[in-house]
């Protein structure tokens, strides 16, 4: 059952989170992982009012994270930099306070039938009614975290853990958001999952977030195969093989600050 949502609309681009975005660093700043899904929503509402062609697919999408993100009202500008028949790059800008906080550039790739040379994938992970729930909260707060159903695979170990993701919550209250934007709405959770030291120790936020998609997903449910480095010098990276329940779908990116906590 549905028991609200992410964020409320207040204007043609403009939106304001619920407590549900609390992050889980902080609690005076939003978790990303909504705002990720929000931008591709925002850049889903472009395309459409655009009359984008439907058979161009976002195959890459990359946001970096440009400062704090606070919880409070924020617009999204989107525009086209390179438009075409065949490909297409969109750019989306998040403003809160009248400050780029996020920037989103996505490229948009024609689709075509492939299946005969289709190939290369990871192997699928168990479905999700196959493995029993984790709690999360046992590790992280903040109300985003607060909010997910994650049922790990095995139990996760310092810097390894495969999982699968759902929240009963609605993207945007009140508007329907594709099978994309729900799956990259739970995306930058992989950050999470599989920490090599506890968060009362070590700070490892992301600066960006990186997906490439060789399919789209189907919904319900976004499953995370992932591993965190920490390098010597105070970067790391989290690398996370992305599926739904049909099986693999893509990659995502993250890199990492990682600092020692007082």
């Amino acid at each position: 059952m549905n028991t609200g949502s992410y964020f409320e609309p207040i204007g043609e681009h403009r939106y304001r989170p619920t407590p549900h975005t609390g992050g889980a660093w902080s609690s005076d700043e939003q978790h990303f992982s909504p705002l990720g899904g929000l931008m591709v929503h925002a850049i889903d509402r472009y395309r459409g009012a655009a009359g984008a062609d439907s058979g161009m697919m976002l195959s890459r999408i990359s946001f970096d994270i440009l400062g704090k993100l606070p919880v409070d009202d924020c617009d999204i500008e989107v525009r086209t930099i390179r438009p075409g028949r065949t490909i297409e790059l969109i750019e989306a800008d998040m403003l809160i306070g009248g400050r780029s906080v996020v920037r989103c550039r996505a490229w948009c790739l024609g689709s075509g039938d492939t299946s005969a040379v289709a190939g290369g994938e990871a192997e699928p992970l168990p479905h999700p009614d196959t493995v029993k729930p984790w709690p999360m909260t046992s590790v992280w707060s903040g109300g985003y975290i607060a909010m997910l159903d994650v049922r790990a695979t095995e139990t996760p170990k310092p810097g390894r853990a495969t999982a699968w993701i759902s929240t009963p919550l609605d993207l945007v209250a009140g508007q329907t958001a594709s099978p994309l934007a729900s799956f990259v709405t739970l995306v930058d959770t992989a950050n999470g999952i599989a920490v090599r030291e506890h968060p009362t120790k070590w700070m490892f936020p992301n600066v960006d977030l990186t997906i490439h998609l060789h399919r789209q997903p189907r919904g319900g449910w976004t499953g995370l195969d992932t591993t965190v480095t920490f390098g010597p010098t105070g970067q790391g990276i989290t690398s996370t093989v992305l599926h739904d329940v049909a099986g693999p779908i893509g990659h995502a990116q993250q890199i990492l600050t990682v600092r020692p906590l007082a």
